[in-house]
């Protein structure tokens, strides 16, 4: 599958986060016409560019990018101003870019798919560049309050009697039974 916008003709690139793998070309102002060729897979990303005539082929693991970032592209000449979604990278060269749009309607739904199917986390672009978590995590786990548990409307509510919720789990008595001196009656056939 190959998907991207013609060599300089617009900023518009949207990609399926549910159909890969997938080629495109992507804009990289480093390359020898302006272009890279991206092959994105759930668990790596190949780049292919030239630069002064040396082609280079870059393998980069998944798990190697930072997260998946949604910004605010300002205008271009007559370009308007458009929302990007990108995977990051440490290094910027790398970063590859998932959708350009200039209507950001189903940005953030995207944004989120792409974090979910790529395995990376959500990250938001602060004023001065850096980048932090949109949610909290420990690890690759988001946190948030527990919701209490809901028996009104739940499938289980049919299943078990509610007397099951009050009763308290049995205790052991502080002074336990202990029969001494008694011969065990064992059943044999």
């Amino acid at each position: 599958m190959s998907v991207g916008p013609l060599g300089g003709s617009s900023r518009a690139l949207r990609l399926d986060p549910f159909a890969l793998p997938v080629r495109f070309a992507a804009q990289d102002g480093g390359a020898d016409g302006q272009v890279r060729h991206v092959e994105l897979d759930r668990e790596r990303v190949v780049l292919r560019r030239a630069v002064r005539g040396m082609r280079m082929n870059v393998g980069v693991p998944v798990a190697e990018f930072r997260g998946v970032t949604m910004r605010l592209l300002p205008p271009e000449g007559e370009e308007p101003a458009a929302v990007a979604i990108t995977m990051e990278h440490r290094d910027g060269g790398l970063s590859v870019p998932l959708l350009i749009a200039s209507d950001g309607d189903d940005a953030a739904a995207l944004w989120k798919s792409w974090g979910r199917v790529l395995g990376l986390p959500l990250l938001v672009v602060e004023g001065d560049g850096s980048l932090r978590d949109a949610f909290q995590r420990i690890g690759s786990l988001s946190v948030a309050t527990p919701k209490p548990r809901r028996r009104r409307r739940a499938a289980i509510k049919w299943r078990r009697p509610s007397i099951m919720l009050r009763r308290k789990p049995g205790r052991p008595s502080a002074t336990p039974r202990m029969h001494r001196g008694e011969r065990e009656i064992i059943a044999r056939n």
